[in-house]
């Protein structure tokens, strides 16, 4: 009788399945980050569905908002909305736009994300103005916190089934009626530097599955 392996070869062949099922590991984690960025990509900032992100995008996200909330042309609030989008706009072309073409690319976009998910750390000042942007947006009653209703509203506005924001709220407040803006600052870097697809913060845009 003759082994098919020798244990040399039978402990090499093991170490390569270990860590093929390691890279494979890794890849599906990056795979469950990478659609939580497509999903924000294609339904949060693509707003004209034109495949890149560019300045009319956030002009058309401006007044979408405005719209929601009833804040007319000229008004206080309504001028805010549109000094602070634009401000993010030119954050996030700054950073991401690598070809300067005025616009940002799926890749543009994932390669941003994948620098800041390396590192949470490193978050950009435009990503913290969008983040508090997004808060006081759905903080309708101004009270610190949002409620299941307001997350819905403002979620639902994107083209989400109102239904399943209403889940999200569920799964990301986790059995609270209310979120704090603190809380909603953890949730919000773990959307985008987690890998468990049961994580909190994987529903912070009233998406339940991706």
């Amino acid at each position: 009788y003759k082994p098919l392996l020798t244990s040399t070869a039978a402990a090499f062949y093991f170490d390569c399945l270990h860590n093929y099922s390691n890279i494979w590991t890794f890849e599906k984690c990056r795979f469950q980050i990478s659609k939580k960025l497509l999903f924000l990509f294609n339904v949060f900032f693509d707003v004209n569905q034109s495949g890149e992100i560019d300045v009319k995008d956030f002009e058309l996200a401006i007044e979408r908002v405005c719209q929601l909330r009833g804040w007319a042309k000229g008004t206080p609030k309504n001028q805010e909305t549109h000094s602070v989008m634009l401000e993010i706009w030119e954050g996030l072309r700054s950073k991401a736009d690598k070809d300067n073409d005025g616009q940002v690319s799926v890749e543009e976009w994932c390669n941003m994300w994948d620098a800041y998910a390396k590192d949470p750390s490193t978050v950009m000042d435009w990503q913290n103005k969008y983040m508090n942007f997004m808060f006081d947006l759905e903080d309708a009653s101004n009270d610190g916190g949002i409620d299941a209703s307001e997350f819905a509203l403002v979620c639902s506005s994107y083209g989400l089934e109102k239904k399943e924001c209403e889940l999200a709220f569920k799964k990301m407040a986790r059995g609270q009626d209310e979120v704090s803006r603190e809380q909603f600052a953890s949730l919000w870097e773990e959307y985008f530097s987690s890998e468990d697809p049961c994580a909190p913060g994987n529903f912070i845009f009233g998406k339940t599955s991706f």
